[in-house]
């Protein structure tokens, strides 16, 4: 069950800021506050979704096509399209700690050497 009052839903509601990157009708993406990475960004889909199965099974068709291309704008603004990965958690066994679905994308110059 989705929870309203997670931190995500209060930063789209704009009660807690965030350092944004990235916003239109269908995400917002914005720097992580704890990064793990040199560039860090949340993508956040701007609806009442819990983890990656229930944005799949329950938002309708063109706005997961729309999240995606949102995903792929923030990556273009980033400007790290060609060195970057993309985590879904899903569950908090896994470390997802906000309960809101969300798509994290990190840099670094590190990542060349592990691939």
């Amino acid at each position: 069950m989705y929870d309203n009052d997670n931190v995500f839903a209060k930063i789209l509601r704009g009660q807690i800021p965030c350092k944004e990157v990235y916003s239109d009708d269908t995400v917002l993406a914005f720097y992580d506050v704890a990064p793990r990475a040199k560039v860090h960004v949340l993508v956040i889909p701007r609806g009442e979704y819990t983890d990656i199965f229930d944005f799949t099974q329950n938002a309708p068709a063109d706005f997961q096509i729309a999240f995606w291309k949102g995903v792929r704008k923030t990556v273009e603004t980033l400007g790290v399209r060609d060195n970057f990965r993309t985590v879904a958690n899903t569950g908090r066994g896994s470390g997802q700690s906000v309960m809101h679905f969300h798509v994290h994308i990190m840099s670094d110059d590190r990542f060349r050497e592990e691939f």
